[in-house]
């Protein structure tokens, strides 16, 4: 069941503990703070609060349980922000303390999830979009009762079709697969990977990317280094070469599409023939 909403968007299960609000009892302490002078006084009293707004801390993190990062780590962080959010709280301002420290245990846990869930990270501007994917497809699910097509959604975020595929493309190195995982045939799924039993395979496509990276444009060259050497997002690589994000989107497409083709190519006139 899905928890209600307070007006400040913070769970209304998480803004009292105990069958009583949380703020009033903050509110009482947190003015205590402001008139005490004395360091430990001070302390004591930022650890009561801590000590009250657990629970508040403790349901946040459980909301992103189940994501790939384990509850544990997820609730050591949200304590952490926790503490932040109590140092910076001053009694008598805003909606009260759950409104204050919401945001700031929740962006604590998103920054954790972008820093740390990866196992293979993706750029920066990738993992952004894919936060804005993932709001758009559930609301777009909703309101078309049926999956969004990747048109519709390229045209609500006003991203290319190749973006969109792009980062659901990405989402597979969120998590990492064991090769020992056994499939639904019994076997691993190192048994599906074809392996090059001979070490000068790995030598020819080297000499062979090498020999059609030549072949692109000088500003082809630019930009592929300035994507994959800088790492530069495309928004960066078109304000370097005077382009918009989606012509460089389009530009790079080209040189994969050249790149693949000439790579067959080559590869092709070094196999020994049959």
């Amino acid at each position: 069941m899905a928890h209600a909403t307070t007006d400040t968007g913070t769970p209304s299960s998480v803004r009292s503990t105990r069958g009583y609000d949380i703020d009033a009892d903050v509110e009482e302490i947190a003015l205590a703070l402001a008139r005490a002078e004395q360091a430990d006084q001070r302390a004591e009293l930022q650890e009561r609060i801590v000590l009250l707004a657990l629970p508040l801390a403790d349901a946040i993190a459980r909301r992103y349980a189940g994501r790939g990062i384990e509850t544990d780590d997820l609730v050591q962080v949200a304590r952490t922000a926790l503490v932040k959010a109590v140092h910076r709280y001053r009694a008598g301002t805003g909606s009260g303390f759950a409104a204050f420290a919401t945001p700031t245990v929740s962006g604590e846990l998103k920054r954790w999830f972008r820093d740390q869930g990866w196992s293979v990270r993706p750029p920066r501007r990738v993992q952004e979009l894919r936060s804005r994917l993932v709001v758009e497809e559930e609301r777009m699910r909703r309101s078309l009762s049926r999956e969004p097509r990747a048109d519709e959604l390229a045209a609500v975020m006003g991203v290319t079709v190749h973006d969109v595929a792009e980062v659901r493309l990405c989402s597979a190195g969120y998590r990492a697969a064991s090769l020992d995982a056994v499939t639904s045939s019994g076997t691993c799924l190192a048994d599906h990977f074809l392996v090059s039993q001979c070490p000068t395979d790995a030598l020819d496509l080297l000499d062979a990317l090498g020999w059609a990276v030549s072949r692109l444009s000088e500003r082809q060259q630019l930009i592929l280094r300035l994507r994959f050497v800088e790492e530069y997002t495309q928004d960066e690589i078109g304000s370097q070469i005077g382009v918009s994000q989606m012509q460089v989107s389009r530009l790079l497409r080209t040189i994969f599409d050249q790149l693949r083709q000439d790579l067959d190519s080559d590869l092709d006139t070094r196999r020994p023939a049959a």
